[in-house]
């Protein structure tokens, strides 16, 4: 049961660290009101790069939403819903887990048992 529980901490890890990004970003660019805002700021070239540096982040954005890698190396990668919600994946999920300090490579089954 043990990988299940590293499962389910890898969850609260990615949710916690998308949490940090958000406050991260919003304190360098006051303008953001919720974090997907960061595609409408490229979008109308308000900020001008796709990808850049924004504090201890650097974002990159891609499709329906954009990656973000602290200055540590942990990547939090999320797409956007049309109402600016989050979303993420197994996939997204697996990729935050190994860019950790001491990688976690969880099963898919244990994630979706997590999640």
């Amino acid at each position: 049961m043990q990988r299940v529980g590293d499962a389910r901490g890898l969850v609260l890890g990615y949710v916690d660290a998308l949490n940090t990004v958000d406050a991260a970003m919003r304190a360098v660019i006051p303008s953001l009101e919720r974090l997907a805002d960061v595609l409408v700021l490229v979008r109308s070239h308000r900020i001008i790069n796709r990808s850049w540096q924004v504090g201890t982040y650097s974002y990159s954005i891609h499709g329906a939403g954009c990656r973000f890698v602290s200055d540590n190396g942990i990547e939090v990668d999320v797409d956007f819903a049309s109402d600016g919600s989050e979303i993420f994946d197994l996939w997204r999920l697996r990729w935050y887990g190994l860019s950790l300090l001491g990688p976690l490579d969880v099963a898919d089954q244990d994630l979706r048992t997590a999640v």
